[in-house]
Formats: C-alpha cells, sequence, structure tokens
C-alpha cells in the first residue's frame, strides 16, 4: 500500500487523533521513555502546536482516503543558527509504528521536514538520538545525519537537560 506524508492541520480531528496516538505510542516504546503521554498533555498538545507559528508536523498514512491508516509521524521546530544568521529546522519526534518499521515510512518522514526546512531557509536540521537507539542512528546516517563538531580535537556535542 502506499505511504502518504502530509502536513498536519492542528484543528482536524481525525489529524489531531492520529498526532496524539502516534506521540503516545512513540512515548511509550523504550526509545521514547516507556510511559504514555498524561491526559493532560493529550488533551493540550494540537491546541498548542497550533499556537506556535515555527511548529510543524506530518503524518505518514498508509493507505487511501477513509481507509488510511497514521503509521509515522514528526514534529518539528524551527529555530535560529546564530553561527549562520539563518533559521534550522530541528526534529523534535519521530516515530513510526513497531510493524511499519523497516518499510521507508522514516526516510519519507526525514524527506518531508528537509523540503519544510528548504522551502523555509533552513541552514541544517537536527535532531537528537538515543546512542543505544541503533536503528534509528543507522536511518538518520543513511539520511545524511552526522555526529555534530565543530573541532575533531574538541569532541561531539552531547545534548543535555535540566527539567524545570
Amino acid at each position: 500500500m502506499p505511504i502518504s506524508i502530509l502536513p498536519v492541520d492542528y484543528s482536524h480531528p481525525a489529524q489531531r487523533a492520529a498526532l496524539v496516538m502516534l506521540l503516545d505510542a512513540y512515548a511509550l516504546d523504550p526509545m521514547g521513555g516507556g510511559k504514555g503521554l498524561t491526559q493532560d498533555v493529550k488533551d493540550r498538545l494540537c491546541d498548542d502546536l497550533a499556537q506556535r507559528p515555527l511548529a510543524f508536523s506530518f503524518i505518514a498514512w498508509k493507505g487511501a482516503d477513509a481507509q488510511a491508516q497514521a503509521v509515522g509521524l514528526v514534529n518539528c521546530l524551527e529555530g535560529y543558527s546564530t553561527f549562520k544568521a539563518l533559521p534550522l529546522m530541528n526534529i523534535h519526534d519521530i516515530a513510526v509504528l513497531p510493524a511499519h518499521r523497516g518499510a521507508g515510512v522514516g526516510q519519507a518522514l526525514l524527506a518531508a521536514a528537509e523540503q519544510l526546512a528548504r522551502q523555509r531557509g533552513c541552514c541544517k536540521l537536527t535532531l537528537e538520538v538515543l546512542t543505544g537507539n541503533l536503528r534509528a542512528l543507522s536511518s538518520y546516517v543513511r539520511f545524511g545525519f552526522a555526529p555534530y563538531a565543530l573541532d575533531p580535537a574538541a569532541g561531539q556535542a552531547s545534548f543535555m537537560q535540566k527539567w524545570l
């Protein structure tokens, strides 16, 4: 069955439901933390994204029309590169339902994010990935991603966080 990658309309009920279902499935996955989204997050997420003009999402749909099944998601947030004085696009979430992994869905979602980034004049795509997520790492390298380093002698960048 064909895969279609379509932008999400955060106000469309079926697209909202698909986005939340896919992100919740990702959150439940060990690579997403193993805990589902809270009901509060499920209730607010699409409205919150709709209020952020630099947030963009795409859903991968398998099949056609009313029978189409949501099988993958990418959430992107535009940022800014101060070193290039240009926008950048961060792939904040990318998720493919387990039964559809290895079928090119992730690559198609990455291509949609890249096309949007190019249309918006972005200088680069960024993402974060767990070092133990070997399947995702392989997919990202195949797509052209590489570890971030300004100078190899200084080492690679490391993603860090502090919860507030």
